[in-house]
């Protein structure tokens, strides 16, 4: 069916059935569906918009669950030198598996103030992070770092034999590990059930602000497009919430507090 065929109604019949999505997946199809036929009428190639039919969804509440101490820690004992090193990269560097999976020795960069990483991202994106030296230098060792005998230029986390140039596409044969399999690695280093490697991106949002109360700068090392995705990812600190709740409760109400200058 082209796109000048579709209805309305068809439209919403596919989105109701599509019960595997979750709600941020639905959303964000219904978002594009929306910008693409309201160009597309706008444009004059649609004489309606079929896009003006699906509800609006909200946003899904905030869930994030970084992996706690316990869980890495055990995770980074357990793990062969390869592992430990993507393991590293998801934690202190809040690095999605894809990202892991296409680091390369010539990503890495030594400027005035220390290493940075130049990270590839989502949709061919390109972020730099700032590295510290111990894994700056495990980086610049290559796969030969933490396998023996493995080149030392080239993807850090080589397919077989090849690994000497960057390769973005479906084919591993000559690049990179698949970002599933860095994925699958990292989660059976975890161990524990339902710990991903993605709750380490998680970890490391909630680490990061904490330690700097700085939203912007970690909606950049995230690599997202927006401060409300990186607001998901943030875990909200329980002591400070109780604190809240005591410098609530602690202050005396304004009538008590008049009464106290006229004793």
């Amino acid at each position: 069916m082209s796109p000048q065929e579709l209805a309305g109604d068809s439209l919403v019949r596919f989105f109701a059935a599509q019960q595997h999505w979750a709600q941020e997946t639905r959303r964000g199809y219904r978002n594009t569906a929306v910008s693409f036929f309201g160009w597309a009428h706008k444009a004059g190639l649609l004489d309606a918009n079929p896009a003006d039919s699906l509800p609006a969804i909200k946003a899904s509440p905030p869930a994030p669950r970084p992996a706690p101490d316990r869980v890495y820690r055990g995770a980074l004992i357990a793990a062969d030198p390869r592992v430990m090193l993507m393991l590293r990269l998801a934690a202190e560097l809040g690095m999605r598996r894809a990202e892991v999976a296409q680091v390369a020795t010539t990503d890495l960069i030594e400027g005035f103030d220390g290493y940075q990483l130049v990270v590839h991202g989502k949709g061919g994106k390109l972020r730099t992070l700032p590295c510290s030296d111990e894994l700056g230098d495990a980086i610049a060792l290559g796969a030969a770092g933490h396998t023996p005998g493995a080149k030392t230029t080239g993807y850090l986390f080589p397919n077989g034999g090849g690994g000497n140039f960057r390769n973005g596409c479906a084919k591993f044969g000559d690049g990179h590990l698949a970002p599933k399999t860095v994925g699958v690695l990292v989660s059976r280093a975890m161990a524990a059930e339902g710990w991903t490697m993605h709750k380490l991106r998680h970890r490391f949002a909630t680490l990061a602000y904490r330690g700097s109360r700085n939203m912007p700068a970690v909606q950049q090392l995230l690599g997202h497009a927006s401060l409300a995705t990186s607001q998901l990812y943030i875990a909200v600190d329980d002591t400070e919430v109780r604190a809240a709740m005591m410098a609530a409760s602690d202050a005396p109400p304004a009538r008590l507090r008049g009464l106290e200058r006229l004793a």
